[in-house]
């Protein structure tokens, strides 16, 4: 009897590239049946905090208000290796220049627990947070109803044809600083599933990864779907980025960078505990 498990994940071409294997029906999932429900970010993290999702993405950040209840699988995670969310401001008089000008000013951040305002905190002075849809920051940029903004997804790449100034990769400034990839999201699993469902779990997730990687051509068609008007080279640009050998296993480095942004997290009161990440085993 076949077995469904929920899967959510955000409506962007590297999610939606990594699972397309299973999408596509295209690897061994050992009997179990892959519903996928799609979210941005910080509506998966709510709900994950909620308990609501049985395997899902979340952010890094959210993860650290989730450890007691979820695992880390040991794949599936989204580095930002010398790139990452990207502050920028309106070309205009006035405009904030630098990270240190943002002071006191309004920025738009893509939700309060995703891993781009816990960066934000680490290297930004206190702010007033004004939370927007991922997709509609750069919008309220242009109206002038925020000074600044965060911008994840596509929107690192696009930033420049919308005339907006950068004021700071924070994926670069963690790597000059840790020399680590700034770690963004993963995937995470309810413990309560149990061992043996959970290790069919990952073994099927690994798998549609590694079919992407392996038939890159098929898997971005696929993904383009969810690509919302980017064109096709600078989906596979985006892809690229974050789905990569970081998605395949974390390394020990990988798994350090994610023990140091918790622990910095918590160091400047931005994480209420300090939180050990936990791993399943590969299997």
């Amino acid at each position: 009897m076949t077995e469904e498990i929920l899967v959510a994940h955000s409506p962007d071409s590297d999610d939606a590239f990594m699972f397309a294997g299973l999408r596509l029906g295209a690897v061994d999932t050992e009997g179990l049946a892959f519903r996928h429900e799609l979210g941005d970010i910080e509506s998966l993290n709510r709900r994950a905090l909620a308990g609501e999702l049985p395997v899902t993405a979340v952010s890094f950040h959210a993860y650290a208000h989730l450890a007691d209840r979820y695992v880390l699988l040991p794949h599936g995670a989204s580095f930002g290796d010398g790139y990452g969310p990207c502050v920028v401001a309106r070309e205009a008089a006035g405009a904030p220049s630098t990270l240190a000008s943002l002071a006191g000013r309004r920025v738009a951040i893509p939700g309060t627990l995703t891993s781009a305002a816990l960066a934000l905190r680490l290297y930004a002075p206190p702010v007033t947070e004004v939370v927007v849809p991922f997709d509609a920051i750069g919008d309220a940029l242009l109206r002038g109803e925020v000074d600044a903004g965060v911008l994840i997804h596509e929107g690192q790449l696009t930033w420049q044809d919308e005339g907006f100034r950068l004021l700071a990769d924070l994926g670069v400034v963690w790597k000059e600083e840790t020399s680590l990839p700034l770690p963004l999201g993963g995937n995470v699993i309810r413990k309560d599933l149990g061992a043996e469902r959970i290790g069919r779990i990952s073994r099927a997730l690994g798998r549609s990864i590694e079919w992407a990687l392996a038939n890159r051509e098929e898997a971005l068609t696929d993904a383009m779907r969810f690509a919302r008007g980017l064109p096709r080279e600078k989906a596979d640009r985006f892809v690229g980025m974050y789905v990569n050998d970081w998605t395949r296993d974390y390394g020990e480095r990988g798994r350090e960078a994610v023990r140091l942004f918790l622990a910095r997290g918590h160091a400047v009161g931005a994480l209420p505990a300090l939180v050990e990440p936990e791993w399943i085993a590969a299997s």
